[in-house]
């Protein structure tokens, strides 16, 4: 039997969720352990700068422990969840040091989703994820890879593959690295690559519902280069390529290409199934959680579950919506609300780049920003999220370089890493 610890608020995950009830709990002074499969806190919305060479993987995941150095009663483990038992309020995680058993006395748990391939898992083995710092590492050293490869071969079939890129679902994520990875092309590697948006409703950033600042995101990506194809699904992929059904079957397209980028859905965590078996919580098609309005799991009122794992009112999955049920459910927690009390969404808006100077903002159905001025809204708001004095220095620091100038300092700094790894293998 492994020994049994206590925890007055136990917090599964360290993404936005996670680190919001984490602080709002600090303010009342309360006892929490937060328990994080890694050590470091991801700033997801900027994985993509990372993969594109803008920003170095150390400025968007700082360590928890630094982020919550000054927050009263934290305590943060590194660890994965494999069980819990809700009756007996004791969950139990896995360690650098063996199995542990963590008691009680409310758990909120915000272990967010990882990628969905819609039944097709077998594409996973051909394609690049953006979910976490090894994805978007490894993302950066194939784009690498490739424009270097295609400068060095005489074989244009062989340049040719090389140099078409695939971005499969035309959501932000999507779009944000298909235009930056067309800047790419043009203003760094000087490379007359092909970039290619593959989606598979009628228009792009789908959550703005074909409206003013999806037709104006389409027309910009198609202005620099990029070739969206709507209504368009993909059938199959190799190592080869990526074939595409257009408009029903109408249509089949097959592009050669040795990247394939995947950002087309997600599905909740592999704690959410744990989760919703031991308390009885109906799941949706995508496995996240139907939690009631108060954010608390199937019968347990102690057991609450926020962010991507989720599903409430058909609010997004988006980082705000994470916070804000974060701070609710600390709320209840520290008694500032009552048990019970619902869940409402305070929806502030949604924003994504394009290319570099053009993004869309748009506050609600009647306030929206395109072009010059979301591109500055965004950024702005993307560093006042960014955790941390330097990271928000140095962020401005790499985007005035990439932006304004023509360097990546992430390509720079991945360079330099590999140089030094060979002179200390040389002795």
């Amino acid at each position: 039997m492994t020994e049994l610890e206590y925890a007055e608020v136990v917090i599964i995950g360290s993404g936005f969720g996670g680190l919001a009830a984490a602080k709002q709990l600090g303010k009342s002074g309360i006892d929490h352990t937060l328990i994080s499969a890694t050590p470091e806190h991801l700033f997801q919305p900027l994985l993509y700068q990372v993969a594109t060479g803008v920003m170095d993987p150390r400025e968007i995941a700082p360590p928890i422990a630094d982020v919550l150095r000054t927050n009263k009663g934290s305590t943060v483990v590194e660890g994965t969840v494999v069980d819990v038992d809700p009756d007996a309020c004791v969950i139990t995680y896995e360690s650098v040091t063996g199995i542990r058993r963590l008691r009680y006395g409310s758990l909120i748990a915000a272990t967010g989703a990882t990628q969905s391939y819609f039944g097709n898992d077998h594409f996973k083995d051909f394609t690049y994820a953006l979910k976490t710092i090894e994805d978007a590492t490894l993302l950066r050293d194939q784009i690498r890879d490739c424009f270097e490869r295609a400068a060095e071969t005489t074989d244009d079939a062989v340049r040719r593959k090389l140099l078409n890129f695939v971005v499969v679902g035309a959501g932000a994520t999507g779009v944000e690295v298909a235009g930056q990875i067309r800047e790419l092309s043009q203003r760094y590697f000087h490379a007359d690559a092909s970039v290619y948006l593959v989606e598979g409703a009628p228009m792009v950033l789908p959550p703005y519902k074909g409206g003013k600042l999806s037709r104006y995101a389409e027309k910009s990506l198609e202005d620099s280069g990029v070739e969206v194809l709507l209504d368009a699904m993909v059938t199959a992929i190799d190592a080869d390529g990526v074939t595409i059904s257009i408009n029903k079957g109408a249509a089949t397209r097959r592009i050669a290409a040795d990247t394939v980028v995947w950002s087309a859905g997600v599905q909740a965590s592999g704690f959410t199934a744990v989760l919703a078996e031991r308390t009885g919580c109906e799941t949706d098609r995508a496995g996240r959680l139907l939690i009631n309005s108060d954010l608390t799991t199937g019968g347990y009122a102690n057991i609450y579950a926020i962010g991507d794992m989720t599903s409430l009112k058909g609010y997004p999955g988006q980082s705000p919506v994470a916070m804000q049920q974060g701070r609710h459910a600390a709320d209840i927690v520290r008694r500032k609300k009552l048990p019970g009390t619902e869940f409402v969404y305070w929806d502030k808006g949604s924003m994504a780049t394009i290319k570099r100077f053009s993004a869309v903002a748009q506050l609600n159905e009647r306030i929206q920003f395109r072009g010059f001025i979301a591109w500055l809204m965004w950024l702005a708001v993307h560093l006042f999220y960014l955790i941390g004095f330097r990271n928000r220095f140095v962020a401005v620091l790499q985007w005035g370089v990439a932006f304004i100038g023509r360097a990546r300092p992430g390509f720079v700094h991945a360079a330099q890493a590999e140089e030094r790894e060979d002179e200390r293998l040389a002795g």
